[in-house]
């Protein structure tokens, strides 16, 4: 044993032995083992909290609450910081700040019973009947499960997710089909991004008890999550007939609706939630995504406000206030935004969100260095939470330079559904795709739709049901199809996106990450075009990272991996080029600002369409338009957008640092 390994093991034993000076009552034992294990590892985090709990026992409220403010300073999503904040400021007679105490603590764990009791009694005491029953019914839940699964819940939250999946597992081998603990496995697959594992679980769930409704609620998140809008639609509107008149099951299909394109459908029933429940931040929030997508600023600020007014720290509703892009925020909104970025109780993901909304509002008034400060600690808190592994994407996209050459297409020659209806519009977001999409949307033969899921679902497919740990199946297996198959798959991709058509002879696939599958791609569909949104390095890069993206694009939140990012993207384009000369058009950013019109006859030729003055003027053309450019686009082209990084140039020497290997090839 290293000494390393030993100094590991010495402090695992005090930790051990500190929980046991804890049951048997020595407080002040347990109190002086940790601060003595703290003296050399004062960052460690069971030791802190474990020091914090044996202080508040010993009657040492403040030095508890001292310990625990390290604590949360070091890991802000510590629940059981959180709940040990609760109980000091309980003891202390200070109800408001326990019931928030207590609430963050169940934010970031809900699997705390203690809480959830103390947030019954609190609120009932404090005469809040509706949040009194709600603690009721999440303790209550907790209270009739078995242990294992409250220890697997506990597990998920703190994030020790191989633990959690050893311990459901093994449940599971020993009581069966348990409804909760299948659930769980499916979150958990969720968690590990195996999505088709989880999707295979709740399904089966779904078979074994129809009614099970929790399971159901997961089943659609997941198939939404998996971009299979159509299926979950389907399973929300079972879910909403057999509980009707329940809110959520509402939001849930309405979200649903929204994803295919229904709007004002989905619209309809925002409205009525937020008619009936107006102080429901979440309605509102979600009503402004609707407003926005179909054009209707002025109505989306209005539900925004709506939101935040209802919950003061609601990152999300200044943020989305920030992501119309020509929103500019007031003197006051900045005020507010900053003081509940401060404060210590806001939870994580609200606090990144308003991070990232300070940056746009100071960004705007040209307040630079304030403004990336805010920049960067929102991506560092995104970062954090994401744990994004810049290698496996790298492993992913030399998998498809490996798999997909000359001889591969050479040998599947002639297979793929032969149709010419798709256009695909590829590259990194925020390079100029939707852009792109608004001017090939506004001619009459072209329908826009959004990003499309299915060639990334395809990919996934082919890639198989398969553990974390195991090696990749996908691209290498492309050259195992024969030609019916992958005819069968360009068939079922024109099949399955027909719901977001209404009958124009070509449609717009924007998925940017469909880069990588081009190869899949020419293979399933060798007649589809394919257009390469390309933009300068530094201002596509830095725009990234000024966004905080719904989902996905986890490469985005730092400069070093962002910037690898983009190298590896223009090295796998590069290879397509070169295996598939002429298949993809690449259109710059910076040329279309410069010469629109000439870009846009490049675009049209390109897809073999005749010349129409709409593309010109794309921005008086009217249509749901889903994505961050969404109101940009109904503008004017401008040339303000291209420089902007260059106003940040004094902090972006790890973006230039991580570009560099491209800059040299």
């Amino acid at each position: 044993m290293d000494v390393r390994d030993q100094r590991t093991a010495a402090t695992e034993a005090a930790i051990d032995e500190a929980k046991r000076l804890l049951q048997r009552g020595a407080f002040a034992q347990a109190a002086a083992a940790m601060e003595a294990l703290l003296s050399t590892e004062p960052g460690h985090a069971d030791a802190l909290y474990i020091c914090a709990v044996a202080l508040r026992y010993s009657g040492n409220i403040g030095g508890a609450q001292t310990i625990l403010a390290r604590l949360l300073e070091a890991e802000p999503a510590h629940a059981r910081a959180f709940q040990e904040t609760g109980h000091c400021h309980r003891a202390r007679g200070e109800t408001e700040l326990a019931i928030q105490a207590f609430d963050r603590a169940v934010a970031s764990n809900p699997a705390l019973p203690a809480s959830w009791r103390a947030l019954v009694e609190l609120n009932a005491a404090a005469g809040r009947p509706e949040a009194e029953a709600l603690a009721r019914s999440h303790h209550d839940w907790l209270t009739n499960l078995p242990l294992e699964l409250v220890s697997v819940s506990s597990f998920m939250h703190e994030g020790k997710l191989f633990k959690a999946e050893r311990l459901c597992r093994h449940f599971l081998q020993k009581n069966g089909h348990h409804l909760e603990a299948m659930r769980m496995l499916a979150e958990l697959g969720t968690r590990f991004q195996a999505l088709d594992e989880a999707e295979f679980i709740l399904e089966s769930c779904m078979e074994m008890e129809p009614g099970f409704h929790p399971g159901r609620f997961d089943y659609v998140n997941v198939l939404h999550k998996r971009q299979k809008f159509a299926k979950a639609l389907e399973q929300a509107a079972i879910l909403r007939e057999n509980a009707p008149g329940i809110p959520h099951f509402d939001m849930l299909y309405a979200n649903q609706k929204l994803a295919v394109g229904s709007f004002e459908e989905a619209l309809e029933i925002y409205d009525a939630l937020a008619a009936d429940k107006p102080d429901n931040h979440q309605v509102s929030l979600t009503r402004g995504h609707a407003l926005k997508t179909l054009g209707r600023q002025a109505d989306a600020v209005q539900a925004y406000r709506q939101a935040y007014g209802s919950k003061p720290d609601f990152g999300d509703a200044y943020w989305s206030l920030a992501n119309l892009k020509t929103y500019r925020f007031t003197d006051d909104e900045i005020t507010r935004m900053q003081a509940a970025e401060a404060q210590r109780s806001v939870a994580t993901v609200d606090r990144y969100h308003l991070c990232f909304a300070l940056g746009k509002a100071l960004e705007d008034r040209g307040d630079y260095a304030a403004s990336f400060a805010y920049y960067d600690t929102g991506n560092r808190l995104k970062r954090e939470e994401l744990r994004y592994d810049p290698q496996r994407i790298d492993d992913e996209m030399a998998a498809q330079k490996q798999a997909c050459v000359p001889d591969l297409f050479a040998h599947l020659r002639g297979s793929g559904a032969a149709a010419p209806d798709p256009i695909f519009i590829v590259g990194l977001p925020r390079a100029g795709s939707t852009l792109l999409e608004q001017i090939l949307a506004s001619h009459s033969q072209v329908e826009g739709t959004t990003e499309l899921p299915n060639i990334l679902a395809l990919a996934h497919r082919l890639n198989g049901r398969r553990r974390v740990d195991e090696e990749a199946r996908y691209p290498a297996n492309l050259g195992e199809l024969s030609r019916e198959e992958l005819t069968s798959f360009g068939e079922a991709y024109l099949r399955d996106t027909a719901i977001y058509r209404t009958g124009k002879p070509f449609f717009i696939d924007k998925m940017p990450n469909n880069f990588r599958h081009i190869g899949l791609i020419h293979l399933i569909l060798p007649s589809a075009r394919i257009i390469d949104a390309r933009r300068d390095a530094m201002g596509c890069c830095f725009s990234g990272f000024k966004q905080l993206f719904a989902e996905g694009q986890d490469f985005t939140y730092g400069l070093t991996e962002i910037g690898r990012y983009y190298s590896s993207y223009l090295g796998l384009m590069q290879h397509w080029d070169e295996v598939l000369p002429g298949k993809v058009l690449r259109v710059r950013y910076e040329d279309v600002v410069a010469d629109l019109d000439t870009q846009v006859r490049r675009l049209l030729d390109f897809c073999d369409l005749p010349f129409e003055d709409a593309c010109i003027n794309f921005h008086q053309t009217e249509r749901a338009v889903r994505t961050a450019s969404s109101e940009q686009v109904r503008q004017p082209i401008f040339r303000g957008g291209l420089d902007q990084w260059e106003n940040f140039e004094p902090w972006l020497a790890p973006l230039r640092a991580a570009l560099a290997p491209a800059s040299a090839a």
